[in-house]
């Protein structure tokens, strides 16, 4: 934008200013989205075991169960609209904004609560959560590239592990209303659970409109003015700082090389550019997609959402508990109280250990599970016992597994693919929930293959592969500027990244100041266009 001036320093403690308690709130309310997810996956769980729902959508009054085929159709299909959501957000979100994207999913989620709550019948609730899922999937691509650009390297990981928590108390608070109604004799009972989620989107949408948009959407519009304004109001800090010159020059001429290095050129082949570079490059477009498309898979092979999706069922198949509603509650709570635990972990220890304890963590509780079921299924005390290590599994996944890989994909990403990166990462997360959803019902059903507890041999075997993914694959990004992780992956590996420090900015190194100048000693750049 020309007449936009940028200073820029060498120093490369100098690119950002000082936290403040105003970016934490703005994180924090951006961060809410996740309650629309989390309650959307897990009000369906309890309402499916309902006695009221279960007569009413099987068509007959003597049914005790929902059949494997609907069960399998009414929880999948929302996953297969937020994988559709989450890859046409990525492009609004470059042509309109990540705020106005997120808003755009709110109102569409609306719409699918609003189908969903009038049902009656399976096809008008299955079309309602197609709906909704593609509301979530704006949502949940959008808000974590909304929430990785404006929070503040020292505390992202924390900030966005927020959104995780708020995923599980979405989850928790569906648990707890469907408790509340389990026993209504009319539609209330899983008319309340549903409805309730338009308040959480008319919050979210309605709030958005007072924060501001993502200061490198601006730098990628060329709009440096509006960018050097939205940093000045996130970082607390005046437009003509020394802090807010500083980082809006680093952004600028990170996006600028990176254009050098991959041009945008047509739509396609902006799309295309997310898988240029090849394999042996670490650095590539394509090995960070790989990477971000690889840990949402990942993370649904941990087997969590088969808990949130058909934990009520499930435990009602163990036969000996009488109020299975009550122990999926407890698995929820267990969840919520987890995950703080990571805002503190993620920036102390780092993404690579946590996610390393976590998933060993996993493997062990989900093989005692697995073998408890397969020796003895049927007694109080095994069933206890089952119950007593799902719980430690949950709160090791709440605390690492949960929040680390929407911490990472909102990281690995430089700024010309960032959007369409992280749309895709986040559909590979819900098309891999998708396929979960759709064939747990029959490998774990009575009248199917009746695997039982025993599924928990599966997702023991793929946390086996979590623990080889994390130390192979996965990046320490702890501390780092998004700006400074893109030179990361140039100059190390995964396994020793947790080792590299910065040592110059892309601002010095693009010629916006001298490399051996010191702050005193900053030149200003006028002129600049993006």
């Amino acid at each position: 934008m020309p007449g936009a001036a940028l200073v820029a320093t060498a120093d490369t403690s100098r690119i950002e200013a000082p936290v403040t308690l105003k970016a934490y709130l703005m994180c924090a309310f951006a961060a809410f989205g996740g309650i629309l997810f989390g309650y959307d996956s897990g009000y369906i769980s309890s309402v499916m075991g309902m006695r009221y729902f279960i007569t009413l959508f099987s068509k007959d009054q003597n049914a005790t169960a929902i059949s494997s085929s609907r069960k399998s159709l009414i929880t999948s299909i929302l996953s297969a609209g937020t994988f559709f959501g989450a890859l046409a957000a990525s492009d609004m979100a470059d042509y309109c904004g990540r705020r106005t994207t997120v808003m755009i999913g709110c109102f569409i989620f609306a719409v699918g609560v609003s189908l969903q709550t009038a049902s009656t019948y399976t096809n008008l609730l299955v079309g309602g959560r197609l709906v909704a899922g593609l509301g979530v999937g704006f949502v949940s691509a959008i808000i974590i590239l909304y929430m990785s650009e404006i929070a503040p390297r020292k505390v992202r990981g924390s900030i966005v592990a927020g959104y995780q928590f708020s995923i599980n108390v979405g989850i928790l608070l569906a648990s707890s209303i469907d408790y509340a109604t389990q026993n209504l004799d009319s539609t209330a009972s899983y008319r309340i659970p549903i409805g309730i989620q338009m308040l959480w989107a008319l919050i979210l949408g309605g709030g958005l409109f007072f924060l501001p948009e993502s200061p490198r959407f601006f730098v990628r519009k060329g709009k440096l003015d509006e960018a050097a304004h939205v940093l000045s109001r996130v970082r607390g800090q005046p437009v003509e700082s020394e802090y807010i010159q500083n980082e809006l020059s680093e952004i600028v001429a990170n996006y600028k090389y990176e254009l050098e290095v991959v041009p945008q050129g047509s739509y396609l082949a902006s799309w295309f550019n997310c898988f240029k570079g090849g394999l042996s490059n670490p650095a590539s477009n394509l090995r960070r997609t790989i990477l971000g498309t690889s840990l949402q898979m990942m993370q649904q092979f941990t087997g969590i959402n088969f808990i949130f999706y058909f934990g009520t069922t499930f435990f009602q198949q163990l036969g000996t508990i009488s109020n299975p509603f009550f122990i999926s509650l407890i698995t929820a709570l267990v969840n919520v109280c987890a995950t703080p635990i990571s805002f503190y972990t993620v920036e102390r220890f780092g993404r690579r250990p946590i996610m390393l304890v976590g998933a060993i963590g996993m493997v062990i509780c989900q093989f005692i599970v697995a073998i408890t079921g397969t020796v003895d299924g049927s007694s109080k005390a095994a069933v206890s016992s089952m119950i007593a290590f799902i719980c430690i599994y949950i709160f090791f996944f709440g605390c690492t597994w949960g929040p680390g890989p929407w911490i990472l994909v909102g990281e690995v990403f430089n700024l010309p693919i960032r959007a369409r990166g992280i749309g895709l990462s986040t559909a590979s997360n819900w098309f891999w929930n998708c396929i979960i959803a759709v064939i747990t019902p029959y490998l774990v059903d009575g009248d199917k293959a009746n695997l039982g507890a025993k599924i928990f041999y599966l997702w023991g075997g793929l946390c086996i592969t979590c623990v080889v993914y994390t130390y192979y694959l996965v990046p320490e990004t702890k501390g780092l500027s998004l700006e400074q992780i893109d030179r990361m992956f140039e100059e190390s590996t995964p396994r020793t990244s947790s080792k590299w420090v910065p040592h110059s900015t892309f601002s010095a190194d693009m010629g916006f100041v001298k490399r051996e100048g010191s702050v005193s000693e900053v030149e200003e750049v006028k002129n600049t266009e993006v």
